[in-house]
């Protein structure tokens, strides 16, 4: 095959020769020259048409491989999908799973939870079927929602701020007016807490929105420099360091002190959640919590990281929002390390693990800074309900034996897994579903069917009073309400809100 270069120089050749062989020849030699180089270039483009065509059949292979195998999965199963009640095997996997420790509450949520039994019908060909396709479209997928947010700023005892956007209903006009609930009113608050890279995804949105149509108060927790918090001080909230939060429900219980509390927590942001139920245990002001897609093992998830795709984008992001304080951060750490680091790791280690104003690194420093920030570090004192929503194909969190604490479920009585076969990170989207995704139906029944047990066994308590029967109050004393590790920080008092002191663990 003549390349084009070879035919420019069989041109030239033929220019110079064109005195000892006349024009006729000419003519004859350049005519051979050009189809000969047409040919070519013909036989080069054809080639790159089937290099081309091959790339992208192997792009589509690639891409529907999920798709593929989910489907031969599906045609050689003919097993009937079941739901798991409490005590189900880790080892199984069903399309959705209920797993926890067996007792009274957990059956009362599987008789109240309509969710809770409903089993999964995403087709295998759907793009559904793809978690990553799943979490990518709950978190960065547009979304026209009618809510809108009144902020609140919330100055901290050490001089920092965080945020506090309260969800209003839209409507003409309505979001350009500072809209406040009388502090006399009954209605629940939702407390969420996004991922812990402020990242405000279209489920939070949609969350608001199913939190406001059932006449809950939604307010989204904000952390320092985050979603537009200014940085009023050189200082970044660690992963798992509760005050923060400490101090807002504080403030949300100043401001309605009459609803109930009820927390939501998405991705990264439950390791902060985790923490604060741990520590401040049975006076954590909140009737029960929820974690879409927890992230349980912390350290060993910023030390392996997630998938390329998602490390990747997640690196990005937060180097994004932190060089808006680069000069600001410059004045602590090294802000060349920080932002030239390449991994989630390497990051958080140059932003808490270093000794003094822009010190080195110290031996040790990140397990102890694991040991002070692990979300499981409390989880015994934790005093309340808490649902976890996971799927076992989240492409973010990893594998679930791996990934997942299943004694943590088996074994203590506050702690409830819903567990789908399908549904990515923090996704959960199904063909089916209406404007409430499965994920945000499921927490709210979780928190409707929670209260009403508690209501249940306090009427039953003071009924058992009212009649002078002590046998019945015998069967809460044997498991004692847990006292705030931190007791000068968590001075708050559960029982000024209900004091069903754990009877559901009977």
């Amino acid at each position: 095959m003549v390349s084009s270069s070879s035919a420019v120089l069989l041109l030239v050749r033929v220019h110079v020769q064109q005195q000892h062989y006349g024009p006729g020849a000419f003519s004859v030699l350049a005519s051979t020259v050009f189809w000969s180089s047409l040919s070519s270039l013909l036989e080069t483009v054809q080639m790159l048409e089937w290099m081309g065509a091959v790339c992208i059949v192997l792009v589509l292979v690639v891409s529907a491989w999920p798709v593929l195998k989910r489907l031969a999965e599906a045609c050689a199963s003919d097993t009937e999908h079941k739901v798991q009640g409490p005590g189900a095997a880790a080892g199984a996997a069903p399309p959705l799973a209920f797993i926890c420790k067996p007792s009274a509450l957990a059956n009362y949520l599987l008789q109240h939870c309509k969710s809770f039994c409903k089993p999964d019908s995403i087709p295998a060909w759907t793009w559904r079927s793809v978690p990553s396709l799943q979490t990518v479209f709950g978190a960065l997928w547009p979304h026209d929602s009618t809510v809108h947010f009144v902020r609140d700023h919330l100055q901290l005892s050490d001089d920092g701020l965080v945020a506090l956007d309260w969800a209003v209903g839209g409507g003409s006009g309505t979001h350009h007016k500072r809209r406040r609930t009388s502090s006399n009113s009954t209605s629940p608050i939702l407390l969420i807490i996004p991922n812990s890279f402020g990242k405000i995804t279209r489920n939070v949105l949609k969350l608001c929105e199913v939190g406001l149509a059932h006449g809950y108060l939604p307010v989204v927790f904000n952390r320092r420099s985050q979603n537009g918090t200014p940085l009023s001080t050189v200082k970044l909230q660690q992963f798992g360091d509760p005050a923060d939060l400490r101090e807002a429900v504080r403030y949300i219980r100043y401001r309605q002190p009459a609803g109930r509390l009820y927390a939501v927590s998405e991705s990264t942001g439950s390791g902060l959640l985790l923490s604060y139920l741990g520590e401040c245990g049975s006076s954590s002001y909140m009737t029960a919590a929820a974690c879409l897609s927890p992230i349980f093992r912390c350290q060993s998830w910023f030390e392996n990281g997630p998938t390329w795709p998602f490390n990747w984008a997640l690196l990005l992001y937060q180097k994004i929002c932190l060089s808006r304080y680069r000069t600001a951060l410059g004045e602590l750490i090294h802000t060349e390390s920080l932002f030239s680091s390449g991994s989630l790791r390497a990051m958080e280690e140059v932003l808490f693990c270093q000794a003094g104003l822009k010190g080195a690194q110290v031996e040790g420093a990140w397990e102890a800074y694991w040991e002070r920030n692990d979300p499981l570090r409390d989880v015994d004192e934790v005093a309340i309900p808490v649902l976890c929503v996971c799927s076992r194909d989240d492409p973010v969190r990893g594998e679930p034996q791996a990934t997942l604490p299943w004694e943590l479920f088996e074994t203590n009585p506050h702690f409830f897994l819903l567990l789908t076969a399908l549904g990515g990170h923090c996704g959960f989207s199904f063909p089916e579903e209406g404007p409430v995704l499965w994920s945000h139906q499921a927490v709210l029944e979780f928190f409707r069917a929670s209260t009403e047990f508690f209501a249940a066994e306090e009427r039953l308590k003071q009924s058992a009073r009212r009649r002078g029967l002590s046998g019945v109050g015998k069967t809460f004393r044997h498991r004692s309400v847990s006292t705030c590790k931190r007791l000068p920080a968590c001075s708050h008092n559960i029982h000024a809100i209900y004091n069903w002191q754990r009877s559901y663990t009977r």
